[in-house]
């Protein structure tokens, strides 16, 4: 990382994930896709600030000390009046979780002001943020503003109780990727926006929209990158022993955008036109170049040993550089 460089941006929703297990045992710990993807980038050495909505009351004091004990910065105007929303993670026996929600995403206008206290570098959102009503069309009128002078990723991660039916949410999502130089869904985010389709030709046809790079995760199969001209596989990582899978493509998503920013694939200098448009074209050739697409398979290679890391945990739990590089030692 270049000393001194802007701190990333992360906009999108923090929340107390109640996760239950198949026993029926209880237990809450701060969640929200956005928010854990910056806390898996503050841990892994980054500057990230997080513009978000929690409240003043306990589950959002608990959000934030979690936060800010990694090194994430709440923007301005993230802390509101109103309750902190919450998400009830049901586990199965494998660890899979599905979710119920009690969740409002109405921000203050002025946490999401992409240039307070300055402009970041590079710019992640995705999930409710980017769908859900009416903070949506402040993320991403802040997507719009910023990406001249910004990189930008985004992760759809629809959450289907919540929306309305895949044929009414694609044009949203479909405009967003356009926005984006990074994209990653999992295979199941693709199938239920696309039903009856092939979620690769999908990510492959997402990568011809505008994105340099569309990742698809697949669980326990490892993950499939696509650009404009070709695709690679990353074969599945061993775990010996899944506590549960919540948080796992958000620590996929923040070890992915680790990569590419040590490598100088995404914008991480002083900011800038400048800064962007180099990134993007860094990022470019190394899609077209079979010297420099190593640069991206060691970045999915990378994601995939931070997501193989929080499986070991439990809840959204992304490990630290030093702790990566002890699991690696153990391995």
């Amino acid at each position: 990382m270049t000393a001194g460089a802007p701190p990333l941006l992360v906009i999108g929703e923090a929340l107390t994930d109640v996760i239950v297990k198949p026993t029926g045992a209880r237990r809450s710990r701060p969640g929200g896709s956005p928010a854990n993807v910056a806390l898996g980038l503050a841990r892994l050495g980054h500057p990230v600030r997080l513009a978000t909505r929690i409240g003043h009351d306990a589950p959002g004091q608990q959000i934030s000390d979690h936060l800010r004990g990694a090194g994430v910065e709440l923007t301005a105007g993230s802390v509101t009046a109103a309750p902190t929303s919450s998400a009830v993670a049901r586990l199965d026996a494998q660890g899979s979780a599905t979710y119920d929600f009690d969740l409002s995403w109405d921000p203050d206008p002025r946490a999401l002001d992409p240039v307070t206290p300055g402009l970041p570098s590079h710019l992640h959102t995705g999930s409710l943020a980017t769908s859900l009503a009416p903070g949506a069309s402040l993320a991403v009128a802040a997507v719009e503003k910023l990406r001249g002078t910004a990189t930008v990723s985004y992760d759809p991660n629809p959450r289907p109780a919540l929306l309305s039916a895949p044929e009414r949410e694609r044009p949203r999502v479909e405009r967003m990727v356009m926005l984006s130089d990074v994209v990653k869904a999992s295979a199941e985010d693709l199938r239920w926006l696309h039903p009856g389709g092939d979620p690769f030709q999908a990510a492959a046809r997402w990568a011809r929209m505008g994105p340099s790079l569309v990742v698809v995760t697949l669980g326990e199969e490892g993950a499939r990158a696509f650009w404009r001209h070709g695709d690679c596989r990353l074969p599945p990582r061993r775990i010996d022993r899944v506590v549960d899978t919540v948080g796992a493509g958000d620590a996929f998503m923040a070890g992915l955008l680790s990569g590419l920013l040590r490598t100088g694939l995404l914008a991480s200098g002083g900011g800038g036109v400048a800064d962007a448009e180099g990134a993007r074209r860094a990022l470019h050739a190394a899609t077209l170049s079979s010297h420099l697409v190593e640069h991206l398979a060691a970045a999915l290679s990378f994601a995939a040993r931070v997501a193989a890391v929080t499986c070991t945990r439990q809840g959204a739990d992304p490990p630290t550089l030093t702790e990566l590089e002890r699991s690696g030692r153990d391995a």
